[in-house]
């Protein structure tokens, strides 16, 4: 008898399969197309099954869930959930160093928007594990973001004097410096800014303004990148993450960069160009019915302009706020990759 129960012991324990490691996953704006296009994918189909069953995901949204959006990555170090992912400029006021990750103006194309981010990458990794207890698995783009304006403009100079909402602090600072107001007003909130008066013009990516419906409240787009190319960090809670074996660490970071963020990026560029034409009309739009917004094109003296206010006025004050050796370190990396030195 006991040699028998020796072995149904022996074939349970075989023939049971291991718990499998359940992920709670945080992700960002269920509307836009990172997260129906590759977020959603990835964390519900392809990493449970390039795990063989042994990953389990939890998915819902920042904005399903009704969440501030500062509070999202310090209630990830707190173990509220185990992923979180949203635009890196939303933890600023508690990570101000953050903002080096995303300077606008800087990088004009997807191959220069993910040189800045590969340069920045340890720099961030070191902001999310001192400041938020999280170990960062990839760095995905927005399209860069663009203006939108219920106003009629003609340059960069027309923005003076107009309410100006912007996509992150460092942005909020430049066209400060430009001469206009900026407002905080969050995404969800802008159509009806524009609409009432609010706001004269608004910043966000191209495609997010065209799912979004801005196209509706605005009439002149300047695909000037004015508010950079707004970089979501997608982050693991660091005991979460220290918990896991290595193969798991090792499956989920492979999984990450090759089934999530290097799909989103190559796909960044054609999205610029794709989204531009939807919203105005000049070209085909591949995402559904062209809109009829008037495309204001930047001349180099905008561009100059604006570039020079970056690096005379913006970056120093940045380098200020975030103190410590933060300036130092941005010059030895993103600083070298754009030809930008902060004095």
């Amino acid at each position: 008898m006991r040699k028998i129960l020796t072995a149904l012991a022996a074939s349970t324990a075989i023939a049971t399969p291991a718990l499998a490691e359940n992920l709670s996953v945080v992700g960002s704006w269920s509307s836009l197309p990172l997260h129906k296009q590759y977020e959603a994918p990835f964390w519900s189909e392809k990493l449970p099954a390039a795990s063989g069953g042994k990953l389990t995901v939890e998915l819902t949204t920042h904005n399903q869930m009704g969440l501030g959006l500062g509070d999202i990555y310090p209630l990830l170090g707190q173990g509220v959930y185990d992923v979180a992912m949203t635009v890196a400029d939303y933890a600023v006021a508690d990570a101000p160093e953050l903002e080096g990750l995303d300077v606008p103006l800087l990088a004009l194309t997807a191959d220069e928007a993910r040189a800045m981010v590969d340069a920045a990458r340890p720099m961030v990794a070191d902001i999310y594990r001192d400041r938020f207890n999280a170990h960062v698995l990839a760095i995905a783009p927005y399209p860069p973001q663009v203006v939108f304006c219920n106003h009629e403009i003609a340059g960069l100079d027309d923005l003076q004097g107009l309410k100006v909402r912007a996509s992150g602090r460092m942005t909020a600072k430049l066209l400060e410096a430009l001469g206009a107001e900026g407002v905080n007003v969050s995404f969800s909130e802008v159509p009806g800014a524009l609409q009432n008066g609010v706001v004269d013009c608004a910043v966000t990516g191209a495609g997010s303004g065209y799912s979004a419906g801005w196209w509706e409240v605005s009439t002149h787009l300047m695909p000037l990148p004015l508010g950079g190319w707004d970089s979501v960090v997608t982050a693991v809670n660091l005991d979460k993450w220290n918990g896991m074996d290595a193969d798991t660490q090792a499956l989920i970071a492979s999984e990450a960069k090759a089934g999530f963020e290097d799909p989103a990026r190559a796909s960044a560029q054609d999205a610029l160009v794709n989204d531009i034409a939807c919203l105005t009309g000049n070209g085909d739009c591949p995402a559904g019915d062209s809109r009829s917004m008037v495309l204001v094109e930047a001349s180099d003296a905008d561009f100059t302009k604006a570039r020079d206010i970056l690096t005379s006025e913006v970056l120093p004050d940045w380098a200020e706020r975030a103190g410590g050796d933060w300036a130092a370190r941005w010059n030895a990396s993103v600083g070298q990759v754009v030809g930008v030195e902060i004095k």
